[in-house]
C-alpha cells in the first residue's frame, strides 16, 4: 500500500505544530481498560465481546461474551460507566419491522453486561449516543432516515419513544442518495445540540435538545458538498471546531463551532485519500486525538487510516499520511482515553489490530497484536475497575 508523504509545506506546518506541542507532557499510563465490541451477528458473532487492554503493552485478553444476536452493532456508554446502549442493526426487532435499542447494566466490578430492557426504533439504527447527563439516549436510523430521542429510567433502562426528529430530501448521487440516511447522532459537551450528519441528503442537521419534554427541536444544518456523504462526527475537544467524514467522496469537512446558537461553519474540505489514488473506497469513522493535536480517519477500500494534524487556532487540518489497518474494510475505530492506543475494527476481516501512537508526530505503529471476532463494528472504551 502507498504511504502518502507530506509535501514540503505540509511538513514545516506539521514540525511547527510538534514543536509547539513537545511542552504538553504525554499522557500518564493508567490501568487497564476495559474494550467494549459491538458486532454483525450474521456471520459467527455471539454478540458484544468485552477485552482488558493492557495499557502498557497494547496486549488484549478476553473478559466477557454478552450474547445477543440481534447485531448489536454501534455502542454507548454513559458518562458514570454504569450502563451500555446498542443500536439493534437489524431489519426485524422483536416481531416487528424495523430495528431497535438494547439497555444494559456494566457490573461495577467485572464490567460485564446485564440486559435491562429494549425498545423498537422507528428505523434501522447504525448509531446510538448518550445525553451527557445520562437521561437520554439518541438512535440515528440509517433506514427510515431520523433521528430517535428515549428517555432513560433511573435504574439505566429506556423509555418508550419520545420524540422523532424525521428528515426529508435527497442528495447528489442517484444511486446512493435518493432518500435520507441518517448516519450518526453527536452532542456537544453540554448536551444542549445534538447533529446528525445525513448521508442520504448532503446535510449535518442540527437540534436542539428540550430535556424538560424530551423533543429534538429543529435549528437548521449545514450543508457538505454535494455527493459526499456526510457519515460520522466528532468535536474538537476545545469544543471550537468539529468535523464530519464523508463517505461518499473520501472527504473530511471541518468546521467552526458556535456553541451558543448550536451553529456549525465550514472552514476547510480535504481529501481522506493520497494523491493520484483512483481505486474503490468509501470512508467510515473519525476521532479526534483527546489532545486535540491530531485527528484521524477510516478509509475502506484503501484500508487505511489517515492522519492529521490540528492546528489549534484555526481548526484547519494538515495531512500527515496513512497508515495500513492490517485488514480490510475498517468500518469503525477507538481511541483509548489515554490517546496512547488506537485500536481498527476491519469488519471484512473479522479482526481488530490494536496500534500504538506516538504522541509527538501522531503517527501510528502497528504493535503486531490483533485479536479475531467475526464483523466487529465498534470498539468504545472505560478504565477498568479493578
Amino acid at each position: 500500500m502507498t504511504i502518502n508523504q507530506p509535501t514540503r509545506r505540509e511538513f514545516i506546518a506539521v514540525a511547527s505544530l510538534s514543536a509547539a506541542a513537545l511542552a504538553m507532557p504525554a499522557p500518564a499510563a493508567t490501568k487497564d481498560m476495559l474494550v467494549y465490541i459491538g458486532t454483525y451477528t450474521n456471520k459467527t458473532s455471539a454478540g458484544i465481546y468485552v477485552y482488558r487492554l493492557n495499557t502498557t503493552t497494547g496486549e488484549l485478553k478476553p473478559a466477557h461474551v454478552t450474547t445477543h444476536k440481534l447485531s448489536p452493532s454501534f455502542l454507548a456508554i454513559d458518562a458514570k460507566r454504569r450502563f451500555l446502549y446498542a443500536a439493534n442493526e437489524v431489519n426485524e426487532f422483536n416481531g416487528k419491522k424495523g430495528g431497535g435499542v438494547t439497555a444494559f447494566a456494566i457490573d461495577q466490578q467485572t464490567g460485564a453486561l446485564k440486559q435491562l430492557n429494549q425498545q423498537p426504533s422507528p428505523g434501522i439504527p447504525a448509531h446510538v449516543s448518550v445525553h451527557p447527563s445520562g437521561k437520554w439516549v439518541l438512535l440515528a436510523n440509517y433506514g427510515g432516515g431520523n433521528v430517535a430521542l428515549y428517555p432513560v429510567n433511573a435504574d439505566g433502562s429506556l423509555g418508550a419513544l419520545s420524540d422523532v426528529a424525521q428528515h426529508t430530501g435527497k442528495g447528489g448521487d442517484p444511486k446512493r442518495q435518493t432518500e435520507p440516511h441518517a448516519h450518526s447522532c453527536v452532542l456537544d459537551a453540554a448536551g444542549n445540540y445534538a447533529f446528525a450528519p445525513d448521508l442520504g441528503i448532503d446535510k449535518v442537521m442540527s437540534y436542539k435538545l428540550d430535556t424538560k419534554n424530551g423533543k429534538l427541536i429543529a435549528n437548521g444544518f449545514a450543508a457538505t458538498k454535494p455527493a459526499s456523504g456526510p457519515r460520522h462526527f466528532d468535536f474538537h475537544p476545545n469544543g471550537k471546531f468539529g468535523y464530519v467524514i464523508n463517505e461518499i467522496d473520501s472527504t473530511v469537512t471541518a468546521f467552526a463551532y458556535d456553541k451558543a446558537q448550536g451553529k456549525l461553519s465550514e472552514i476547510q474540505n480535504i481529501s481522506t485519500l493520497p494523491a493520484g489514488f483512483s481505486g474503490t473506497t468509501y470512508c467510515a469513522d473519525i476521532h479526534v486525538h483527546p489532545s486535540g493535536k491530531f485527528l484521524y480517519g477510516s478509509n475502506r477500500g484503501h484500508d487505511s487510516i489517515v492522519i492529521y494534524a490540528v492546528d489549534a487556532q484555526s481548526g484547519k487540518l494538515v495531512l500527515i499520511g496513512h497508515e495500513p489497518v492490517q485488514g480490510k474494510w475498517p468500518r469503525n475505530f477507538g481511541l483509548d482515553p489515554t490517546g496512547q492506543w488506537l485500536l481498527v475494527a476491519n469488519q471484512n476481516t473479522d479482526n481488530i489490530a490494536v496500534f500504538r501512537l506516538d504522541q509527538q508526530t501522531g503517527k501510528l505503529r502497528f504493535t503486531g497484536k490483533q485479536i479475531q471476532i467475526s464483523a466487529p463494528v465498534c470498539v468504545k472504551f472505560i478504565p477498568a475497575f479493578s
